[in-house]
């Protein structure tokens, strides 16, 4: 059964000011259901950084370790970041699903306080090991966090804010990750009182978040009966086999953990790119960060403006293109640059790295920061509507544990790109060559992905066919239902009627089409991605006729929508048909709610039949042309006759204007 019907309904504390429908996702910081939310996760954020950027600092360029050199500081406190997500992933997602989450994110903040105290004390006798525990604290405190985050947004934004609330925190921790690690090396840096300064901002930062956590509003437990279980093993195990039962859900699990997978590969890399082939100094290497950090936070709020704010994930082919395009072109750059790098002319220790200045002069450094901030561009793009996916399609009572799952598959995922890119460069890879190999690696992985769950691309289709080739306009959105099942019926006009119908619906909708528009060559593919059901007149095929109705039984009994064009084929006139009875035969056993729907402004279109057979006339009208689908109120079953419903098309493609 499809869970995403029962997923878009916001806690009752919340439906107030759901009701109100933000113009956009910047209108949520003025409300309390989120305000106090993202000031929490933003503040925490941003505390880790501060901390671990401070600390890494601290040992490479202050202090004389022979047992932690400075080559190893960077590897040694993330991976203790890390493995806290390894180790107890399972049961924060256990405690999400259980407790109450306004309560848990104050326990957490608390929790941060007092770890941020020792910290500080560690910073102020400059005791290194007490800092590594103290990071491996942190990454509990961002292990018991993350599901709460994610878990708590479905609870207090609907569907249509889904998308733009996911893209606001996804702004918000990539600008916090950088202003965190940019405070961090300011202050540890300062004469004479930087480890002071330090530790006061950690506590000061920890306070503010605690604060902020006291005014985020209740989140009712979508599981209180749950019994906890304490063993990491086997509930980690148990947390991907919940994942696992929904393929859309899981696969997605895995395309963010890639995502990760991709960005760790360029994050963990920017500052020997910045030295050994840009020749650029430590202010170059946070330029590198700075333009990273700000693609990422304008992909992530493109996302809803993009998606008209829905859960489109037609977008998420669309970052994989421009996440591959631009590593490529990555590596294109800097190869024209490689003759004059200091690493390849071995005048490393004799040239001068270059500043920001003298960086910024040479007009080539531009082409390589507009690489960067594309392809963090597009990996906003790709990872937003999989979030806002996860969260609206699984089920409330164990959303939390599911993303505790994607959280061990980040963690695990992230080890395996630091693996890889050493072993590449041990082999004797360049930099640059890493990035080539990332790139490819991801548009390999994007494929397999994308054909593993056909929705993917059936969306990015319909988001190329409704956003490049047409102007969609969709009114009377809101009587497409967001939950249950449900009967569309719309007229018939062309040959990407579909396409348009699953680009204004945020649920996926399975139609039952006439037989013959199976043999066309693309589209017919595209039919059988969607799982369209085929059907044929009685007399002509009795096997076909019985087998499409025994299949639009068992949609509306898995609760999703089914559509039908009740005119029994494309229209030749462009006039709206006679309504056949068919449609009555899956009312009679399922009386679901019959929702009229109207396309305008296709006639005479390449995709139509006007003048002929569809798709032979390359230079009809159709390029950007208006285009429209108009929704009336849902009907109930009892009251329903084709003749009836055709009034009501009839009526909306009267009123109506694409």
């Amino acid at each position: 059964m499809n869970p995403s019907p029962h997923n878009a309904k916001p806690s009752p504390g919340a439906v107030p000011e759901a009701a109100l429908a933000p113009p956009n996702q910047f209108a949520l910081l003025g409300q309390r259901r989120f305000a106090p939310f993202f000031w929490t996760q933003f503040l925490g954020a941003g505390n880790d950084n501060l901390f671990k950027f401070a600390f890494t600092v601290m040992v490479t360029y202050q202090l004389q370790l022979a047992w932690l050199p400075p080559a190893m500081a960077g590897l040694v406190i993330g991976a203790l970041f890390i493995l806290p997500f390894l180790l107890f992933s399972a049961t924060s997602g256990q405690l999400a699903d259980k407790w109450e989450k306004s309560r848990l994110m104050r326990l957490v903040k608390t929790l941060e306080i007092a770890i941020m105290a020792l910290a500080a004390w560690g910073f102020w006798v400059a005791s290194v090991p007490v800092l590594l525990v103290c990071v491996a604290l942190m990454g509990l405190h961002s292990t018991l966090f993350g599901p709460v985050k994610f878990a708590y947004l479905p609870q207090h934004l609907d569907e249509r804010e889904l998308t733009g609330g996911n893209g606001m925190v996804e702004m918000g921790t990539f600008v916090a990750i950088l202003l965190g690690n940019l405070a961090g090396g300011l202050l540890v840096a300062l004469p004479g009182i930087g480890r002071e300064a330090v530790a006061l901002a950690c506590v000061a930062v920890a306070l503010l978040g605690r604060l902020s956590a006291q005014f985020v509003p209740a989140s009712p437990a979508t599981d209180p009966a749950l019994v906890i279980r304490w063993n990491p093993f086997t509930e980690t195990w148990r947390n991907l086999q919940l994942a696992r039962q929904s393929p859309v859900v899981f696969r997605s699990l895995l395309g963010i953990s890639w995502m990760w997978f991709f960005g760790a590969v360029f994050l963990s890399q920017f500052p020997p790119f910045a030295k050994e082939v840009l020749g650029g100094d430590e202010q170059v290497a946070s330029l590198l960060l700075l333009v990273f950090s700000v693609g990422i936070a304008a992909g992530s709020l493109m996302c809803e403006s993009l998606s008209r704010r829905h859960v489109e994930i037609g977008l998420v082919p669309f970052g994989a293109i421009g996440m591959s395009v631009f590593a490529v072109d990555l590596w294109l750059a800097t190869s024209a640059l490689a003759p004059l790098s200091m690493a390849s002319t071995g005048a490393a220790t004799a040239l001068p790295l270059l500043g920001v200045g003298d960086f910024l002069r040479d007009a080539r450094h531009w082409r390589v920061l507009a690489d960067l901030a594309l392809l963090a561009f597009f990996a906003g793009l790709y990872s937003v509507p999989m979030y806002a996916l996860i969260q609206l399609r699984s089920q409330p009572t164990h959303r939390a544990r599911i993303i505790a799952a994607n959280n061990i598959l980040n963690a695990l995922f992230m080890i395996v790109s630091a693996l890889l890119a050493g072993a590449l460069l041990a082999a004797g890879l360049t930099i640059p060559q890493v990035f080539l190999v990332t790139g490819v690696l991801n548009a390999l992985v994007a494929v397999y992905i994308f054909l593993l769950v056909p929705e993917y691309l059936l969306r990015f289709a319909s988001f190329i066919v409704t956003r490049l080739v047409y102007r969609f306009r969709v009114t009377g959105a809101e009587h497409i239902p967001a939950q249950g099942a449900a009967l569309l019926v719309c007229n018939h006009v062309s040959f990407v009627d579909a396409m348009l119908l699953m680009a204004a619906s945020p649920r996926p909708i399975r139609f039952l089409m006439d037989h013959r528009l199976f043999d066309a060559p693309l589209l017919g593919r595209l039919f059988r991605l969607a799982k369209a059901i085929p059907i044929a007149p009685r007399a002509e095929d009795a096997g076909t006729y019985e087998r499409a109705f025994a299949g639009a039984r068992r949609v509306l009994d898995e609760g999703e929508l089914l559509c039908v064009f009740p005119e029994g084929g494309i229209t030749r006139d462009g006039t709206l048909q006679a309504f056949k009875a068919g449609l009555m035969k899956v009312l009679e056993t399922h009386p679901v709610p019959v929702v009229p729907l109207a396309l305008h402004g296709l006639w005479g279109s390449f995709f139509s039949r006007k003048g002929g057979a569809a798709m032979t006339r390359p230079f009809c009208r159709g390029a950007w042309s208006r285009v429209g689908l108009s929704a009336a109120p849902a009907l109930a079953a009892a009251t329903v006759t084709p003749e009836r419903l055709r009034e009501r098309v009839a009526a909306l493609l009267a009123a109506g204007r694409p």
